[in-house]
């Protein structure tokens, strides 16, 4: 018997690159915040607030967003404002003190009637408070962390 020969093929390649893969996705989480930034809307703010006696000029509780402040998790002493939540003209306000980010609940100074922060003299274990009156007039009030309460240090 006779072969016949088969039909032969030749293979074609080409030197085409397979094409790139597609670039990752941007990342759809967030980084978490940073605990040692200012932080005013620090459910630890809120949660505080809640539990405060309530304001001695009106018998309401407090408002539980800040007016002013400089709540860290990561500060010696930080502070918020907040005001009475109440409807008057002109509702008292007290600063709220923390220790890391926690509440010092005694051993604080009175500190009703401040309505500000200021931030450019504070630091991370001193807070310095303004008080703003009727008449345009501030003072500032300093306080300082000691290691193991709150003591007032002076105006500034």
């Amino acid at each position: 018997m006779a072969k016949t020969p088969q039909p032969t093929t030749t293979a074609v390649t080409t030197t085409e690159a397979p094409p790139p893969p597609p670039p990752a996705p941007p990342p759809t989480t967030t980084p978490p915040p940073d605990p040692c930034a200012v932080n005013l809307a620090a459910p630890t703010i809120a949660q505080t607030v809640s539990e405060l006696p309530r304001d001695p000029q009106s018998n309401q509780g407090w408002n539980p967003e800040p007016i002013a402040g400089n709540y860290n998790e990561c500060a010696q002493l930080s502070a918020v404002i907040i005001k009475a939540n109440t409807n008057a003209d002109k509702p008292n306000t007290r600063a709220v003190m923390f220790h890391l980010g926690k509440y010092i609940p005694t051993g604080v100074p009175d500190t009703y009637g401040f309505n500000g922060v200021d931030t450019t003299q504070s630091t991370g274990d001193t807070v310095a408070l303004a008080y703003t009156n009727g008449l345009g007039m501030s003072s500032v009030v300093k306080f300082r962390w000691n290691g193991n309460g709150v003591e007032l240090i002076g105006n500034g």
